[in-house]
């Protein structure tokens, strides 16, 4: 590994940056400097904005791809080199305002009933029945489980935070039911090897495969999961402020996409 390397990880490190933020700005600075074949140190202004414009015009990237490569690059050089280029400031990402996909709650039903592993389908239902990203489901730890209050911990989600969510009696149960099958004393969704968790990609292909068998014709992802949960919350009455705090959401301008989601919900059920 390189000085500059390091130092880059270091400064991140000493940010609180987690530490998938990290490899992915790592990653971003590697690939601008394979662009040019030269240490990212080495590059110039000129450089940086030809870099950007490759990726918007000739690549094409997405938006979600073009945001990591600005937020990597940008505290390579302000961060790490301490350059205070006009370019960094200029370069804004595209945001499209695109309301996330959502399950009816029988569309939830129907597609993790078609999961077939049971440690995948108590996997899927956990991360719905408790709003949970994708890795907060599948690190979840055994000692997370609160069964007196029937409260789940999510210890370091997203922004390193943690919250606590409501645990519905019959999750509860299938993690009970599960958890005799392996008796791990750590992972509540061990690995095969028992050592760590259970990867992420056994999950995700495991709902693809699920989507595609119930029949559900949505362009949905595991987190698809989470946005149904707060869009039903929201749907049975439950005020947004505890909703934002489920979902463990800094801002109430995030929780608050939601609401378009239920009178789109509404819409469609009119129209019926």
């Amino acid at each position: 590994m390189s000085a500059l390397r390091q130092k880059m990880i270091e400064d991140m490190q000493l940010k609180g940056l987690a530490e998938r933020t990290q490899e992915a700005y790592v990653n971003a600075v590697l690939q601008l400097s394979r662009r040019f074949k030269k240490s990212p140190d080495r590059l110039n202004e000129q450089e940086l904005r030809e870099y950007f414009l490759y990726l918007k015009n000739e690549k094409q990237v997405a938006d979600s791809t073009f945001s990591i490569a600005l937020c990597g690059i940008k505290f390579f050089y302000e961060q790490t080199l301490k350059k205070e280029w006009h370019t960094l400031q200029l370069v804004r990402p595209h945001r499209k305002k695109k309301l996330p996909v959502v399950f009816s709650m029988d569309e939830v039903k129907r597609v993790l009933d078609c999961v077939h592993r049971f440690e995948y389908q108590v996997c899927l239902k956990t991360i719905y029945a408790c709003g949970l990203r994708l890795l907060e489901g599948t690190r979840l730890r055994v000692k997370a489980i609160d069964s007196d209050r029937k409260m789940l911990h999510v210890v370091e989600g997203k922004g390193g935070k943690d919250r606590y969510v409501p645990l519905p009696d019959h999750t509860l149960m299938l993690l009970r039911h599960l958890w005799v099958t392996h008796r791990n004393p750590d992972w509540m969704f061990p690995s095969r090897n028992e050592l760590a968790a259970i990867d992420e990609s056994a999950i995700q292909k495991a709902f693809k495969a699920a989507l595609r068998a119930s029949g559900v014709h949505k362009a949905a992802s595991v987190h698809t999961l989470r946005h149904s949960y707060a869009t039903h919350l929201l749907e049975a009455g439950v005020d947004l402020r505890i909703i934002q705090v489920y979902l463990g959401h800094a801002s109430p301008a995030t929780t608050a996409i939601y609401t378009h989601l239920t009178s789109v919900t509404e819409t469609q059920v009119n129209q019926r």
